[in-house]
């Protein structure tokens, strides 16, 4: 955790601490001059319709809680963090809260994680004690970018078909899930020109058949096959050892229009997707690896 510098952890402690001893001798220094005044129909002086406001004392189980809220602000000053670069006497901090509750949670779940870490996925999948707790983790970590549904958003994969850009197999998930992927598709339109670029996107649409300029259709197949074709094969369906989109099942990770296209042939694409092995740990990615298995192998 970064510290302030000591300019700025001087004036936060100058702030807080003024601020209560500030307001603690404005009320005591009016209760006093209210204490002096014996003449109980002394008025502020403030008229409104005929009404005159009293300048009556506060009552004392008012004035006496504001003192116990103003010790019990100095004492939690004091053992907690709160002036400015001091750290308290109890040496809190929500790092150490969170690393403490996180030993809590492992003591507590971890011999159920690591019991289901050694269940093959195929297996785990079916268990559903297991995919209910993989649910969960999927919510609070991937539903983000995939959807609760897992179905996935513009340039994040729907994880509920058999559309799998790395391969779709128990150990592919889990890999892509435990070491994170790292897509990258080059631009093209420097070296294809607008035209270029029009004609290739209009060959990628004829893949699934949505194409409707033949003519751009044949130049854009040349194109394809001289620039293409090492990442999206032959035939266009695609490479799980890039990640490079299957082009022939109209399902599209960046939008299959004429204009979505053009503009993922044009400027390229570069997608990342983070690793969760040092966040969630090698028993939980196993586990929330069955449960995107579950979701395309129900």
């Amino acid at each position: 955790m970064n510290e302030l510098s000591t300019f700025w952890s001087a004036w936060v402690t100058i702030l807080t601490l003024g601020s209560i001893f500030g307001s603690y001798w404005l009320l005591a220094s009016v209760r006093k001059g209210q204490k002096n005044n014996t003449d109980t129909n002394a008025t502020t002086g403030h008229v409104y319709d005929g009404i005159e406001e009293y300048d009556n004392p506060l009552p004392k189980w008012w004035y006496w809680k504001y003192v116990i809220l103003v010790i019990f602000a100095l004492g939690y000053l004091a053992l907690y963090p709160g002036l400015g670069n001091f750290k308290g006497l109890l040496g809190w901090t929500q790092v150490k809260e969170y690393e403490r509750e996180m030993e809590k949670a492992e003591a507590e779940f971890g011999p159920m994680f690591a019991q289901f870490a050694n269940t093959p996925i195929e297996e785990l999948a079916q268990d559903d004690q297991a995919m209910r707790i993989g649910q969960r983790l999927f919510s609070n970590n991937c539903a983000v970018c995939h959807g609760s549904a897992a179905t996935g958003s513009y340039g994040f994969p729907n994880l509920t078909d058999n559309d799998w850009l790395y391969g779709g197999t128990a150990e592919a998930i889990k890999t892509t899930v435990m070491n994170g992927r790292v897509a990258a598709m080059p631009a093209w339109g420097v070296t294809l020109g607008e035209k270029g670029v029009y004609q290739v996107s209009q060959y990628v649409l004829s893949l699934s058949d949505l194409a409707k300029d033949t003519e751009a259709v044949e130049s854009g197949k040349i194109l394809f096959n001289t620039n293409c074709v090492a990442c999206h094969g032959q035939e266009g369906k695609g490479s799980h050892l890039f990640g490079a989109p299957n082009l022939t099942d109209n399902i599209w990770l960046y939008g299959g229009t004429q204009e979505q296209i053009m503009q993922t042939v044009r400027n390229g694409r570069n997608g990342k997707m983070p690793a969760w092995n040092e966040i969630l740990g090698e028993d939980k990615v196993h586990i929330v690896s069955s449960y995107v298995y579950s979701l395309s192998n129900q």
